[in-house]
């Protein structure tokens, strides 16, 4: 379980014996993708924590130099419009709504009455509600409506791994993620440099107020923001910090960089679930401060909450990849 977002409920079944409809990969897909790509140039950085302030069992240091080849990266997460689009294509039902239920931060929902019928608080983390028939399509519950411009959200690894096939792109590795965000910025402490407020503006969607109680939303936002809200970093990419975690390819490992290639890192061949990046729109300095460039978590690749979604990179043509 990582701290930021509980782990599938004990009764859910592994994984492998889902029977989830195939997502098959078809000609011409990356166009209908739906969401726009930026050039990452080929470069080299340092990865990793540069401040010593991650949490010890995350892994995030020592810090380390890593080369990759140039990519293309899409500018903002995966909306609910173009996930729409896969799901209408494929047929395919996402984890959350064959488990039937999915977790919503409880400040997204009404209290008692006002709540999902059957709503139910996770008992290690009552802060997170149970809510049947949550899901990407519904994301409070019944009733609910995905808001065509904001993030594709109770989106599991696997579903995310099924619309890659689908759309002929793939999850970025942990490395290409970290480079992407950084912006071109050497060990910065986020994607527009060391200070959280720079210039007194508020530059991505978290937490303000007294986690897990009170949310005073002074970034503008109290759930998921519109993808193209803030302003986007030095190449392009928007809310590389905050919003939603993002899921990444790699396998989670706390001590893999002590023994990270230095080319082209993928992750470790097994591990404790699959790598998340970013923070999300719950993320707050008391409890989570996981919205820095270098910050890792990690959950089951089957696990789906109101605040983790995606984006997806591809190789350039040829020509640009040394660019």
């Amino acid at each position: 379980m990582s701290c930021c977002q509980p782990s599938p409920a004990p009764t859910r079944l592994p994984a492998r014996s889902r029977q989830l409809p195939a997502a098959p990969v078809r000609a011409g897909a990356a166009p209908r993708h739906g969401i726009n790509q930026v050039h990452v140039p080929a470069g080299a950085f340092l990865m990793g924590d540069h401040f010593a302030e991650g949490y010890p069992g995350d892994g995030e240091t020592p810090v380390h130099p890593v080369q990759l080849q140039g990519f293309r990266m899409d500018a903002t997460v995966v909306t609910n419009a173009a996930f729409a689009l896969f799901a209408a294509e494929t047929g395919y039902v996402t984890e959350a709504e064959v488990l039937g239920s999915s977790a919503v931060f409880h400040l997204q929902l009404g209290e008692g009455a006002g709540r999902p019928a059957g709503s139910r608080a996770v008992s290690a983390m009552p802060w997170w509600v149970d809510v049947p028939g949550a899901s990407w399509r519904e994301p409070l519950g019944p009733g609910s409506v995905a808001a065509d411009g904001h993030p594709a959200v109770h989106v599991s690894w696997n579903d995310a791994l099924a619309y890659c096939e689908w759309a002929g792109r793939a999850l970025p590795s942990e490395a290409q993620w970290e480079y992407a965000a950084r912006g071109g910025l050497e060990g910065a402490r986020y994607p527009w440099g060391d200070s959280l407020t720079e210039g007194g503006a508020h530059r991505c969607n978290i937490f303000q107020g007294e986690f897990p109680s009170r949310n005073t939303g002074e970034d503008g936002y109290t759930g998921t923001a519109p993808v193209e809200s803030f302003e986007p970093n030095g190449h392009g990419l928007w809310q590389m910090a905050g919003n939603t975690w993002e899921w990444c390819a790699d396998w989670f490992l706390p001590r893999y960089y002590r023994r990270s290639p230095e080319l082209d890192p993928q992750g470790p061949p097994f591990g404790e679930g699959r790598v998340m990046r970013g923070g999300s729109f719950l993320c707050h300095e008391s409890y989570c401060n996981r919205y820095r460039v270098a910050a890792r978590s990690r959950n089951s690749p089957d696990s789906t909450s109101s605040h983790c979604g995606f984006r997806t990179v591809s190789r350039p043509p040829e020509r640009e990849a040394a660019g």
